[in-house]
């Protein structure tokens, strides 16, 4: 009977870990898989741009035969559009945000009438090696996706030494008994080990209503002493969004139809930007430049790629972090537009 069910794989990690990076790299390599992938917002999923044939609102078609959809409302409401399509699909992949727990989202699954249709198959929490000590030290979201993955991805250890490596792995080790635990560079592992792995038992998870009082901090699902009957969330309608004000988190949007100096904005970079800002990202337009530039910051590090602009030129931004002053945030990207003077 559960072959004959929809597969799903919940990537979950903090925000910046390598979550989307792993989503392309599974999209890029398997073989002969028809797969729906549901994310919260297209703008950050970043798939590359050779593998997007069409697209519409809430839904792009991919070359290589999958589909990417928007959680414009409730997941659970996504996914049964996307069970509803006339075309067969393998596979389920959900990307969370990544201040997002993933045990509503696995409830959405676990629980309820999807119960008849697909099955969980693990949960991937995706660990960000060189950034993990703000992660588990600002967040307790950051425990509970190390607390429910059944695959933890150890990312970025090209960018760190063994010593913290080692250090991340104790960490883990504490919280969880015998942890599968898979190191990579860029989000990239094999997918025979990741993919169709049977990790999570639907029949025997379960879960407490207050997840700090978890006293086998085993993964054994069926020694959880926890009952999801009382939980606080309401699975069923549960939306999966970006929340602002997580635990003191807060997203800053910026945007602006006028170009910004790369002077002002490397300043602002180099001097203003707020060491509680942990994760940013954006299209920018430079007038010094022609070209598209894509932004992505994480922790310390930021990257800045280019394309040629196939849309309205504009600068688009989203700063997210902890206990934000909006308002100065926002003055000091005004500022970074270009002026004459």
């Amino acid at each position: 009977m559960s072959k004959k069910l929809l597969p799903v794989t919940i990537i979950s990690g903090f925000l910046g870990s390598g979550k989307t990076t792993l989503l392309n790299h599974i999209l890029k390599n398997q073989v002969g898989l028809k797969t729906a992938v549901l994310v919260n917002e297209f703008g950050e999923i970043g798939i590359d741009n050779d593998l997007i044939i069409e697209g519409s609102e809430d839904m792009i078609e991919l070359n290589n035969g999958c589909i990417c959809c928007s959680i414009n409302g409730e997941l659970l409401n996504t996914v049964s559009k996307v069970l509803e399509r006339s075309e067969k699909i393998d596979y389920l992949i959900v990307e969370t945000t990544g201040l997002a727990d993933p045990l509503p989202v696995a409830m959405t699954f676990a629980a309820g009438d999807l119960r008849e249709k697909v099955r969980l198959d693990s949960i991937i929490t995706v660990i960000d090696g060189e950034n993990f000590d703000f992660e588990i030290n600002n967040t307790s979201v950051a425990y509970s996706q190390i607390l429910y993955g059944d695959i933890l991805l150890l990312n970025k250890c090209d960018l760190v030494n063994e010593e913290q490596l080692k250090k991340v792995e104790d960490f883990i080790n504490k919280i969880k008994n015998e942890p599968r635990i898979l190191r990579s560079t860029n989000s990239e592992v094999g997918l025979q080990t990741i993919m169709s792995v049977g990790l999570f038992e639907t029949d025997t998870f379960k879960f407490d209503k207050d997840k700090e009082d978890v006293k086998d901090n085993s993964h054994d699902h069926s020694s959880h002493s926890h009952d999801h009957s009382s939980h606080s969330h309401d699975h069923s309608s549960h939306s999966h969004d970006l929340i602002n004000n997580i635990e003191g988190f807060t997203s800053v949007s910026y945007e602006t139809f006028e170009p910004f100096s790369l002077r002002k904005f490397q300043y602002f970079l180099d001097n203003q930007i707020s060491q509680n800002v942990f994760r940013a990202k954006g299209i920018l337009w430079f007038l010094e430049s022609d070209r598209k530039h894509i932004f992505h910051l994480s922790g310390k590090r930021f990257s800045l790629d280019d394309e040629e602009w196939t849309k309205e030129k504009s600068n688009k931004i989203v700063l997210i972090g902890k206990d934000l002053d909006h308002q100065t945030i926002k003055k000091q990207l005004s500022s970074c537009r270009f002026s004459k003077d």
